[in-house]
């Protein structure tokens, strides 16, 4: 490894106007990264780029115009100015969805000397063939490509045309969410929580169909989105709505987690949700589908139990069998807590980037990355 004299100057840029999970952890990462990294952050938002700062103290930002389409050559330009201007050794692209950012991609690895990074959160299909093609043409000019775990990498590297084994994985990392119960149903002897945004992403809706079938127990959803009102009608519709909370969002999820017997994650599609590895640093039992790189962290039967995608009858067996077995609950748990301790902190994750950016920063000079 090559030794520097100054800190490495890392440019992060993200083109989020919304707040999510993409954004959280690239949050985590600033606060995270030791004095031997310098970080900056650009982006077109300044809700979200004040939000991220505040996860370092004195972390500077910058805002520039958001790229709609190819056309905009004047916002792709001003990018450009951005990222020269800061003369970064390492630029790091935060890509919520595989097709997000294309134009900064492109304008980073134009800049001389700078090191591009592209970390890619979420396994989706590139729905725009010209999108298609330039993510395959740029990506062999990465100086890495980075996905939130190895079948998430496998993934996108099927759903963009790129070559296998072309994506590393750095895995997500949470901090100690700590324990609060303040949202345990009074009275409710068994309770499920999941937690995310109400989109047909999370199958919020297979989930309450599953908890219809188990009489007394009680569903705790914390969260907020589109399809709040549709989920509130299936559970009346069902007969559970005694039985069902929803807190809209919380900044303070995380930490309610200890209000429930077991955490839920029913996704149709994910990278590495936030909320399975807080749940497992929480020592919560976990149910969950097997999708994007969430078998990367759960072991079915030793660090929770994995259910079909889209099977309401498969996840109500789970729960009921957790119901059932206290002992079972406690055991996945304590060794969910034990992996996740060992792989998943938000420590380990910046220290995983610390070393790729000290890998690519001690290759010899190829192109401009």
């Amino acid at each position: 490894m090559k030794e520097t004299l100054r800190p490495v100057r890392l440019l992060a840029f993200t083109g989020a106007t919304e707040w999510g999970g993409a954004e959280i952890v690239l949050g985590h990462l600033l606060a995270n990264l030791g004095d031997r990294v310098e970080p900056s952050l650009l982006g077109v938002d300044a809700r979200v780029l004040s939000r991220l700062a505040a996860y370092r103290p004195s972390l500077p930002w910058s805002l520039v115009p958001r790229v709609a389409t190819k056309r905009d050559l004047g916002a792709i330009w001003a990018h450009r100015r951005a990222i020269a201007a800061a003369e970064p050794d390492v630029v790091q692209i935060n890509l919520p969805v595989p097709f997000a950012e294309p134009y900064t991609v492109l304008a980073a690895l134009t800049v001389p000397r700078a090191r591009v990074v592209v970390v890619e959160h979420l396994p989706m299909a590139t729905p725009s063939p010209g999108i298609r093609l330039l993510k395959r043409l740029t990506a062999p000019r990465l100086a890495a490509h980075v996905a939130v775990g190895r079948r998430a990498a496998r993934e996108v590297e099927h759903l963009s045309g790129l070559r296998a084994g072309s994506i590393r994985s750095i895995p997500n990392g949470v901090p100690n969410p700590g324990h609060d119960d303040s949202l345990r149903p009074p009275g409710a002897e068994f309770v499920v929580g999941a937690v995310g945004r109400f989109h047909a992403q999370k199958a919020f809706d297979v989930l309450i169909r599953a908890v219809a079938q188990l009489p007394g127990a009680h569903l705790v959803l914390v969260g907020d989105g589109e399809e709040r009102m549709a989920l509130e009608r299936l559970a009346a519709d069902l007969g559970i709505s005694d039985r069902l909370v929803v807190t809209g969002w919380s900044e303070a999820a995380a930490s309610c987690l200890g209000s429930f017997d077991v955490v839920a994650i029913p996704s149709r599609y994910e990278g590495l949700p936030l909320v399975l590895l807080e749940a497992m640093l929480s020592g919560r039992a976990i149910v969950a589908t097997g999708v994007g790189s969430i078998l990367d962290a759960l072991q079915d039967g030793e660090t929770g139990l994995v259910v079909p995608v889209d099977n309401a009858d498969a996840l109500a067996d789970a729960l009921r069998r957790l119901r059932n077995d206290a002992g079972l609950r406690l055991r996945l748990g304590a060794a969910a807590a034990r992996s996740a301790q060992q792989q998943f902190t938000a420590a380990a994750m910046a220290q995983a980037y610390e070393r790729l950016y000290a890998e690519i920063l001690a290759r010899p000079e190829w192109g401009n990355s």
